[in-house]
C-alpha cells in the first residue's frame, strides 16, 4: 500500500481510476466519446541544459570534447484520460483524483497556463 492508500487495479493506479477506465471504454463504445487515450503526457517545463566539456582518448589521443549535460530534468504532467466530447466539440483532460497534492495543484495550473487546458476532476 502506498502512502495515499489507493489499491493499484487492473494495471491503474488505483481503483477510482479502473474504475473510470471501465466507464470511459463503455462510452467510446457507445458513441458518446471518442478518441480515448490513457496516460497522455505534457511537457510543462522542459529539460534545462549547460554545455561542458570533458577529455577523451581517441586512437591514443587526448581531446577536449564540448558536451550538452543535463542540469535539470522536464517537469511533465501525465493525464489519466483525454477524449473527445462530441456533444461540447471539446477534448476533454480528465485526472480521476483522490488526493490533491501540492505538487499536482501546482501543474494543474502550469497546464492551464501553458495550454489553456483545465483538468476534469473526477
Amino acid at each position: 500500500m502506498n502512502k495515499y492508500h489507493n489499491i493499484k487495479t487492473r494495471g491503474y493506479d488505483s481503483q477510482k481510476e479502473a474504475e473510470r477506465a471501465r466507464v470511459l471504454h463503455l462510452l467510446e463504445r457507445a458513441g458518446k466519446i471518442r478518441d480515448l487515450r490513457e496516460q497522455v503526457p505534457y511537457e510543462l517545463i522542459p529539460k534545462q541544459t549547460e554545455m561542458g566539456t570533458r577529455i577523451v582518448t581517441r586512437r591514443g589521443k587526448t581531446v577536449m570534447q564540448t558536451v550538452e549535460r543535463v542540469v535539470e530534468r522536464p517537469v511533465r504532467y501525465v493525464a489519466d484520460f483525454v477524449y473527445y466530447d462530441p456533444i461540447t466539440e471539446e477534448t476533454v483532460v480528465e485526472d480521476a483524483k483522490g488526493v490533491r497534492t501540492k505538487e499536482y495543484v501546482i501543474k494543474r495550473k502550469l497546464l492551464l497556463w501553458i495550454y489553456g487546458i483545465r483538468i476534469k476532476e473526477v
